[in-house]
Formats: C-alpha cells, structure tokens, sequence
C-alpha cells in the first residue's frame, strides 16, 4: 500500500494520475489475464532485467517514464512478488481520490449506447461521483436487467422474478 499511495502521490504532483491509472489497469488486466506472469515474475531464476521488460509490457504498449521508473524501484526494491497487490491498491486509491464508483449492466441482450447512457446519468446523479460503466450481455436472466453500483444492486430480471414465483408456490 505506502508504494501505492507514493505512485499516487508522484503522479498527482505530475498531473500523470489519469495515466499511471490507465497503466495500473492494464498491470492489473494483464496479471489476470495471464495467470502465467505471477510465475515468471516470482522465479527467481529470471534476470531483472527480464523481469522489467515483461512489467513495461504488460503496463501497454508505451508506459509514461513515471510508471517505468516505478516498475525499476520495484524490482530495485525487491518487491516485484506484491506488484499486483500495488497496481489494485492504486486503482483503489485513485477512484477513492476522484470519487470514481464502478456501475455494471447485465441484460439478456445488447442494450442502445442511450439506455447505457442514461443508466449511467442515474448512477452518476445517485453517487455524486464518475461512473465507470461496464455492461454485460447474459442470456440467462432471460429478459430484464440487473444494475450494480457501489454496494448497491437492482435485479429487475425476469429469471430472478421466475425464482421469486417458483419459491412462493413451494411454500
């Protein structure tokens, strides 16, 4: 976390805090992604210099200095076995510092750019904050939506209201 919070710090003082977060996302995506990364990162038979160029990689395609120098200070440090735990402790900290809340929309089918809209204009209206929203199409809950945000969570779909009757009728 105190990496994380100086990552913060550094890239706030060098108004790179929007693209040190784009970076950590992708760190982030790519650890989960390629579950084979946490090895090789953790061997301690693979070289830093190795080690470095494959978290520059997986930081996209051109990181800013700030996040390479990072990355150098990590391994420096001997601290690369926890640089996913820092790259998700900065994702963290910067949407607490920009009031930034995470919203999805699961639908049984693909919803119009302007119902996502304004899903995402009354998350934004009840949180007082930005929304990052990401929307999921599964066929499962067979028609109607299910809206998360925060700790907050609508299930409007017809699936869950099928159980709700199925449940009733067994009492």
């Amino acid at each position: 976390m105190r990496y994380a919070r100086a990552l913060l710090k550094s890239a706030t003082d060098q108004k790179l805090e929007d693209t040190v977060y784009q970076e950590m996302m992708t760190v982030a995506k790519s650890y989960l992604d390629v579950p084979a990364l946490r090895h090789t990162i953790d061997n301690p038979m693979l070289s830093k210099d190795k080690k470095e160029a494959l978290l520059i990689v997986a930081a996209g395609e051109k990181p800013c200095l700030l996040t390479k120098t990072f990355i150098a200070l990590v391994l420096k440090e001997d601290r690369e076995n926890v640089m996913q735990f820092m790259a998700n402790s900065y994702i963290t900290l910067y949407r607490k510092q920009k009031n930034v809340i995470r919203g999805k929309l699961t639908t049984a089918a693909r919803v119009s750019t302007e119902t996502e809209q304004k899903m995402r204009r009354m998350v934004e209206s009840k949180t007082n904050g930005t929304v990052e929203f990401e929307t999921e199409v599964n066929p499962d809950i067979i028609g109607g939506f299910i809206l998360e945000y925060d700790t907050f969570r609508m299930d409007a779909s017809v699936k869950s209201k099928l159980n709700n009757i199925l449940n009733t009728l067994k009492k």
